[in-house]
């Protein structure tokens, strides 16, 4: 069976081949219904587009960094997820790059991946997102980028959630449930969610009325064993917490697996909770009370900003994306010395 051309395309669709293209491009002004019949003739035919054709017609790669340091597995999974997703929608391909985030300035690497990838733009995830020297690098080589989760949010397009008011709410959460002890385990301090979730911990306590305890308080980087670690902490004290509020799910599955082998029955002796609503979360027992942080739609979001600014669509001006984030109430999680678990779902 011979390769479905563009100019087949534009013959069943009944259009120019210069139509075709253009949607295939994702370039605007195609007229809806227009749009339409070539899409529907693409889907019957099965036809790929040539990407070296493309690369060499429209003076573009097609193809986006997605730039990552010191983040999770599971948050980098379900980002370049939701990345690819959205490139696949418009043909754009997406290439994974690492940063060494110990160094101060990263744009020298950077800089040589740009020019031996070429691809049309950035998505930075955290702590990249905050490399102030990266993101001069890229504004002078008028590279288009958008960043996630960045501490500050008033520069180029970026794509979060309210992460003070989500911590806010597990405290709530907590809180409401009798909790008065409650320990937290924070992420590296280079990541401005890392940072939010720390502050509104402390600003729940206040308000509150509970003296913030720092003894209460451990350090993390994200890691199951940092967890396990920061755990052994918390739970080494002659009075420790009811409820361990960590900063995201590889480190609260760690409390947990300390938890067990302290031989504590998890809600009943001490409550759990983590943030990010990580597929392991789900798969835990007793299952995690969590935050749901749509890191796949984050991703997705992302590549939708970053294609619209390759394209030269409507893009004037800073732009931020603030997705929803939501409050996931699992078996991890009781009332204080009464040990009610939530129904495992």
């Amino acid at each position: 069976m011979r390769n479905i051309r563009l100019e087949d395309v534009a013959r069943k669709a009944g259009v120019s081949m210069k139509t075709v293209s253009r949607v295939v491009n994702g370039e605007p002004n195609v007229r809806a219904n227009t749009q339409e019949k070539v899409l529907e003739a693409i889907k019957l035919m099965n036809y790929r587009p040539n990407a070296s054709a493309r690369s060499l017609a429209g003076n573009r790669s097609y193809l986006v960094g997605l730039l990552y340091g010191d983040v999770s597995p599971a948050y980098l999974f379900e980002v370049q997820n939701g990345a690819l997703k959205a490139g696949n929608e418009t043909h754009y391909g997406l290439v994974l790059h690492p940063c060494e985030t110990v160094e101060d300035d990263v744009s020298g690497d950077v800089a040589d991946f740009l020019k031996q990838s070429r691809v049309d733009g950035l998505i930075l995830t955290p702590p990249i997102s905050d490399n102030m020297a990266l993101i001069r690098l890229l504004d002078a080589e008028k590279i288009p980028y958008v960043r996630l989760s960045p501490m500050d949010s008033d520069m180029g397009m970026t794509v979060s959630i309210d992460e003070k008011q989500a911590a806010a709410e597990m405290m709530k959460h907590l809180l409401d449930l009798g909790h008065r002890r409650i320990g937290f385990i924070k992420g590296p301090m280079a990541h401005g969610a890392s940072r939010w979730r720390y502050e509104s911990y402390k600003a729940s306590l206040e308000k509150t009325g509970i003296i913030f305890n720092p003894a209460l308080v451990a350090d993390g980087d994200f890691s199951f064993d940092s967890g396990k670690i920061a755990a052994e902490k918390l739970l080494s004290g002659g009075n420790p917490p009811t409820a361990i509020f960590a900063s995201n799910d590889n480190m609260a599955a760690g409390v947990i697996h300390t938890a067990f082998e302290r031989g504590l029955q998890i809600p009943r002796d001490i409550s759990i909770a983590g943030f990010d609503d990580a597929p392991l979360a789900r798969q835990l027992w007793p299952s995690l009370t969590t935050i749901h942080q749509p890191m796949r739609g984050m991703g997705h979001m992302a590549m939708a900003q970053l294609l619209t600014m390759i394209r030269g669509d409507d893009c004037a001006g800073p732009e931020q994306s603030i997705l929803n984030y939501e409050l996931i109430i699992r078996a991890s999680t009781a009332n204080v010395g009464r040990g009610q678990s939530h129904p495992h779902p």
